[in-house]
């Protein structure tokens, strides 16, 4: 059975500030997905979150970026912000960019990460969900999960998976895109995503001799970057991305492992700081330290028809605590900086700042050294 899976995010109003997500919308945005299903429109549907976005995690047989799908997201987020306003949460509607739906939520606000697919005879399907950062905190633990042996023993053990994989990559700046092979152009590609503010990764598909065809993607990555579509800082991108795991592709286990790993992303306090990206479960992602540092939930499922059997709230378990630990320590260090880089980014990934009109106001009294 060919279903799609996708995974549309918005952060239409938080409380208190950006910390978490009000259970009144969040039940307007269920009942209206509910009555979508209902209709027959959706397979299966469960509505996330992690901070202050809310994720529609929804199954059917219409395809990515089919109209119907992506307005009844768009509704679904009005609805939630008209209750949001009455509750006068903060930032109530800021990622629904536009007065009115276009025929595709891209470049409207949400963040979207889709695959079509084949269901296989077992489909575990993993949506990784973040907040306080943006697309490129998914360029080293998408890398590690598809690309690095000493992350996935199935590349090296594997026959399904000596093939490598291809990963197509995104320029965000000049809106173009490349695809690398991996293992063989594995160090060119590492030059290109390594700047994450910049390159990220949007999809994954198998090599050849996979059990899975080398033309379904099986991995997705929201890679809308908001800043670019409002002209302005109006709030960090907050990826969700999408992983589909076991027979010819890396166990849910490996596709995991990265975020043992707390790396350093961009985005936290007013998206202009670096901090270390926290694994946790939907209940504990409520970044108040200086409303960081940024999160990850991770929601497993196994498909069955298009229907979403689960979720298991991944992190939760606590094989994860020493990577919180030492993602708390990596926080305490990083906020010692203050205002000075490393943790505040450098000039030209700043996305809040008042250094524009500090340089305007200054520069009649620079000089020539």
């Amino acid at each position: 059975m060919k279903v799609t899976i996708s995974v549309i995010k918005a952060d239409i109003g938080g409380y208190p500030g950006h910390e978490t997500v009000h259970p009144d919308v969040v039940k307007v945005v269920r009942e209206y997905l509910a009555e979508a299903k209902k209709k027959g429109m959706l397979i299966d549907f469960f509505v996330g979150w992690c901070g202050d976005d809310i994720n529609l995690i929804m199954t059917h047989a219409k395809g990515v970026d089919n109209k119907e799908i992506h307005k009844l997201a768009w509704d679904a987020f009005v609805a939630g912000t008209v209750v949001a306003k009455k509750l006068k949460l903060y930032g109530a509607g800021q990622d629904l960019l536009k007065d009115a739906f276009s025929g595709n939520v891209r470049g409207m606000g949400p963040g979207v990460a889709e695959l079509e697919f084949e269901e296989r005879g077992s489909e575990p399907v993993l949506v990784f969900m973040m907040d306080k950062t943006d697309p490129g905190a998914f360029n080293l633990p998408v890398y590690r999960m598809f690309a690095d042996p000493f992350n996935t023993p199935g590349l090296v053990i594997d026959p399904a998976m000596a093939g490598g994989f291809s990963f197509e990559v995104f320029d965000t700046i000049e809106g173009r895109k490349i695809t690398f092979k991996t293992p063989e152009e594995m160090y060119a590609m590492l030059a290109f995503v390594g700047s994450r503010s910049r390159y990220v990764i949007k999809r994954v598909f198998p090599g050849p001799n996979n059990k899975v065809s080398e033309k379904e993607a099986i991995c997705c990555v929201s890679t809308d970057k908001l800043s670019q579509v409002a002209g302005t800082y109006v709030g960090k991108d907050d990826p969700v991305g999408i992983v589909r795991c076991q027979s010819g592709l890396p166990s849910v286990g490996e596709a995991l492992e990265p975020f043992s790993f707390p790396h350093l992303v961009s985005g936290w306090m007013r998206g202009s700081h670096q901090g270390p990206l926290m694994p946790c479960s939907m209940e504990q992602a409520i970044p108040t330290r200086l409303d960081g540092p940024p999160r990850v939930v991770c929601l497993g499922f196994q498909l069955a028809n298009g229907t979403l059997v689960g979720p298991v709230d991944i992190f939760k378990d606590v094989s994860y605590d020493y990577t919180r630990a030492k993602a708390n320590k990596v926080a305490e260090y990083m906020r010692r900086h203050g205002p000075f880089e490393p943790h505040r980014l450098p000039e030209e990934d700043l996305e809040y700042t008042n250094l524009p009109k500090l340089q305007e106001r200054f520069k009649s009294r620079f000089s020539k050294i």
